[in-house]
């Protein structure tokens, strides 16, 4: 099987050329925005626009594709109108996304704001609810970002995800999107072995690995439990190799599309990409049983040699 790797690639000139940059970086995977993502007002996409990309997509051979949500949004906004702008952005996005073709959109849950955190995870899901009571029937699934943590940002502990997930009327359109530099930053241990179990069986435990539909598998420039989210790549952060190969070799998460979220340029992505392709281990050989009578390490003797006795 094809693992799903790539990067968050530039949609400039066009979304329809986005998934060209991805066949030209060696990726299996990728990720767009479908908008700018630092302003409330999107351009409205056309219908021209969205079977352009469509069909780019389908003729690149590339695996995967997740769009990410607008930086903007704040699930847990306490300004009544900064959390309907919030709602109203991500519910366009969805739109959007399913005009596209797009099956996941990967959206920051938000923060609280010194509300505190049970009052801003109930906000994040009556948003939720409300968003996809507005797009129902649209094949898009929301994808709630793992968080460094930082401010008050919620989202960075598997017990604020599931209590997100929790209440929403209609939970297979919403999953988790894990970012390993996020992880690493709320203090989750990916770098030892057995660190790295014990997150899993955690995250198996609250969450459920069924509910997990994408990672971005983004390095860290920064010390586990810090909180602060600073990405670099791959390799060469403080998560390192061997973290990055137990990842991309795990079977539990196989399937999964891979993204990081490095800057350009392509060359870049594409060295970072076949740096991660090369983590991947090959499928052990089986090693084919003896003949019987012969005798493992020796060459079996032949005739001649057996009359030359």
């Amino acid at each position: 099987m094809t693992r799903l790797l790539g990067a968050h690639v530039p949609v400039t000139g066009g979304l329809p050329l986005a998934p060209a940059r991805a066949v030209e970086m060696g990726a299996t995977a990728m990720q767009v925005f479908t908008r700018n993502q630092m302003q409330w007002r999107a351009k409205e996409m056309t219908d021209l626009e969205a079977r352009s990309f469509r069909e780019a997509f389908r003729a690149s051979g590339v695996g995967a594709v997740l769009a990410h949500g607008s930086y903007l949004v704040n699930l847990a906004a306490t300004s009544p109108a900064f959390l309907a702008a919030s709602r109203d952005t991500l519910a366009a996005e969805v739109a959007r996304c399913h005009a596209l073709g797009i099956p996941h959109v990967v959206v920051h849950p938000g923060a609280h704001m010194g509300a505190g955190e049970a009052a801003g995870l109930r906000a994040v899901t009556e948003s939720l609810n409300d968003v996809l009571a507005r797009t129902r029937g649209q094949s898009v699934r929301v994808l709630l970002e793992a968080t460094a943590g930082q401010g008050s940002c919620l989202g960075h502990r598997f017990e604020h995800l599931a209590a997100m997930l929790e209440g929403v009327d209609d939970p297979a359109r919403v999953g988790v999107c894990l970012d390993t530099c996020h992880l690493h930053a709320a203090g989750y241990d990916l770098v030892s072995p057995r660190g790295y179990e014990r997150t899993m069986a955690e995250l198996e435990s609250v969450i459920g690995l069924r509910r997990v539909h994408a990672i971005h598998l983004n390095d860290s420039r920064r010390e586990r439990g810090c909180r602060v989210d600073r990405h670099a790549r791959a390799g060469e952060g403080l998560l390192g190799r061997r973290a990055l190969a137990r990842i991309v070799n795990d079977p539990r998460l196989a399937a999964l599309p891979m993204v990081v979220e490095t800057p350009g340029p392509i060359e870049k992505w594409r060295a970072e990409i076949a740096f991660l392709r090369g983590l991947i281990a090959a499928p052990r050989r089986r090693t084919a049983a003896p003949r019987p009578g012969a005798v493992r390490g020796r060459r079996p003797l032949g005739a001649a040699a057996a009359r030359s006795r």
